[in-house]
């Protein structure tokens, strides 16, 4: 079967998406770097992995794998609809591959569907270029008189 392929319009760059985090979200700001969208999609990469990533094993942990994924699919919702910060989390599912090891970790989301109130996306999480888990990501966006900023 073959992919459909949607025509997406970008309206916030790396670099806005990263001073969006900055901004509104000081807590998160650091965890991730944006280092690109376009396409319908956006990679980020996780900022200076350590020990606090880890689990035994000398495994990065699935939280930090999840929030990777979650963080990825928020960057590039945004990318398309702007800085709506209001824009939430409705559904996670994470499916592990391999157990990476701290080094450069990557997540790519890439959007599926984008509607007024929904928006589903598909992460791939990569450890030094190698698939080691994919997630579903879906997002409930707030009616424009909601969104806030």
């Amino acid at each position: 079967m073959a992919e459909r392929s949607e025509t997406y319009e970008h309206v916030m760059t790396p670099e806005a998406i990263d001073g969006f985090v900055r901004d509104h979200f000081p807590a998160a700001h650091g965890f991730s770097r944006t280092l690109r969208v376009g396409e319908g999609r956006c990679r980020i990469r996780l900022q200076e992995p350590g020990e606090m990533h880890l689990r035994p094993g000398n495994t990065v942990s699935g939280p930090t794998l999840m929030t990777l994924a979650d963080t990825a699919a928020y960057f590039c919702i945004l990318s398309l609809i702007g800085p709506v910060a209001l824009t939430v989390t409705t559904n996670l599912h994470i499916d592990f591959f391999r157990k990476p090891e701290l080094g450069r970790i990557e997540a790519e989301a890439r959007m599926l569907k984008l509607g007024k109130r929904l928006a589903v996306t598909a992460v791939e999480l990569f450890a030094d270029d190698v698939l080691v888990a994919n997630a579903s990501v879906t997002y409930s966006i707030p009616p424009p008189e909601h969104r806030g900023g």
